[in-house]
């Protein structure tokens, strides 16, 4: 072979790596994408449960302390995540916030006909209707608890689209985690058939299948690891931004889900980079000569 071909075949070598490296680092950084969408559906979803809640009205003569007692006792229960305790002084300042106005100068100070409430925020598991049924049973046979308010109709709603959006998001994960191997693996399969001839020249001169696989795999993990660096700059990128502009979205946002994302890409491209060579390395080493040209 002349030096001028040596060239052309190396060029056509390295751009088919690159091409490849190209084409990988789009389908895994697609796939984080679904992969922070759906992460912080998840997250979002959590967050929304958890500010499903209990309003408990006491009594209008019940005691502090009683209402002090009551309120650690449910600070005891393993389904509540936090209460508040909110006075009559309490609530006619958040009244008065919320009309615009200030209306207790009407009333005299043990006139304020507003009652003593506990508020009361539940983990995520428990915000259903026959949980919540069941804490309200509880908590209705307390002393001095007039009464619970919280909307029933909207802890429905809100827990049906949530299924209903999750239920989407896995489908579509699958879907294209499907499609992203796929697609990995055409490339891959891409790559090695541009170096067929280097693999039936190893062939001629006495290299054993193991020896002549070894650095294609080697270098095909190795570009699914570049690969994947590339894909989650671009995504870190992406989620600073987001976290710069939508503040709220970093406090609600879990840092061990998404270093388990980016472990997850890492792996990913890893993997199916690995095995998409071995298999396309395997086809040209057991391809017959007449065949290689076609």
């Amino acid at each position: 072979m002349s030096q001028r071909e040596k060239k052309y075949y190396q060029r056509k070598i390295n751009s088919s790596y690159l091409t490849s490296v190209i084409s990988i680092t789009l389908v895994l950084f697609t796939l984080g994408i679904l992969g922070l969408i759906a992460i912080n559906a998840r997250v979002l979803s959590r967050y929304i449960r958890e500010n499903i809640g209990f309003e408990i009205i006491m009594e209008q003569n019940t005691k502090e302390a009683d209402i002090l007692y009551l309120q650690k006792i449910l600070d005891t229960k393993p389904y509540v995540k936090s209460t508040e305790y909110i006075t009559k002084e309490e609530a006619a300042r958040r009244l008065s916030k919320t009309l615009g106005e200030d209306f207790t100068g009407f009333f005299k100070d043990d006139d304020n006909p507003l009652l003593p409430s506990i508020d009361v925020r539940f983990y995520a598991e428990w915000a259903n209707n026959d949980s919540l049924a069941q804490i309200q049973n509880f908590i209705l046979k307390n002393k001095g608890v007039k009464d619970i308010y919280y909307q029933k109709s909207l802890v429905h709603l809100i827990n049906r689209n949530l299924r209903k959006i999750s239920l989407i998001l896995l489908g579509f994960s699958l879907l294209l985690l499907i499609i992203a191997v796929a697609l990995i693996n055409n490339t891959i399969r891409l790559s090695v058939y541009s170096r067929r001839f280097i693999i039936r020249s190893m062939q001629l001169v006495g290299a054993t299948q193991g020896f002549i696989r070894r650095p294609f795999i080697v270098r095909g993990i190795i570009q699914g690891v570049i690969s994947a660096f590339i894909a989650l700059g671009l995504l870190s990128a992406i989620v600073v931004t987001l976290w710069n502009n939508l503040p709220e979205l970093k406090l609600i946002s879990s840092p061990e889900m998404l270093l388990f994302l980016y472990l997850f890409v890492l792996i990913l491209g890893m993997i199916v980079s690995g095995m998409s060579t071995y298999l396309a390395v395997r086809k040209y080493l057991n391809l017959k000569p007449d065949k290689l040209y076609g």
